[in-house]
């Protein structure tokens, strides 16, 4: 029954992106506070184990405060996907994982998630995601498109922090 259960659940998966297996990185793409004159600087490198490291300093000069790393793509057809699963290892800090469903859209809907320190499976309700601009909550629904064409890692915890996320693989259930 196990074997059945995860013959299932690889059928109907959509990957998003495997560090992992993919030589290509190209895509992925640093975006710092710097766009509005922040000091914020991080990068992106590859672990001994294949997977995406994202390091770096948030600092508040300048107004600013946070860091992340984007990945855009070709409209990709969710429709039936529930949930983001993501593995990943993390620092003990608070990040988020963003989405959005149009590059031109406004909104970027975001979910909050504390890292252990240790690697774990985040399990995110695509419909639980907020609509968020520049940090604040917009009155709108929570995601509910059939396509998105970003994902996207960022930290912006009020503070001036070292920080360190590992990323394995990013799909869709």
């Amino acid at each position: 029954m196990k074997a059945l259960f995860l013959t299932l659940f690889m059928m109907n998966s959509l990957l998003i992106f495997d560090f992992n297996s993919s030589p290509d990185w190209s895509s992925w793409k640093i975006e710092n506070d710097v766009v509005m004159g922040g000091k914020s600087k991080s990068k992106i490198s590859r672990s001994d184990a294949g997977h995406a490291v994202f390091t770096g300093d948030v600092s508040l000069d300048n107004n600013g405060g946070f860091a992340s790393m984007q990945y855009h793509f070709k409209p990709l057809n969710i429709t039936g996907y529930k949930k983001a699963i993501i593995h990943l290892k993390g620092d003990g800090k608070e990040y988020q994982f963003r989405i959005k469903a149009n590059l031109n859209e406004r909104a970027s809907y975001i979910h909050t998630f504390k890292t252990s320190g240790d690697w774990q499976t985040l399990e995110i309700p695509l419909d639980s995601m907020i609509p968020t601009f520049r940090g604040n909550k917009l009155n709108q629904p929570n995601f509910n498109a059939n396509q998105i064409q970003e994902v996207r890692f960022m930290i912006g915890n009020g503070k001036a922090e070292t920080f360190r996320l590992e990323i394995d693989k990013i799909e869709l259930i």
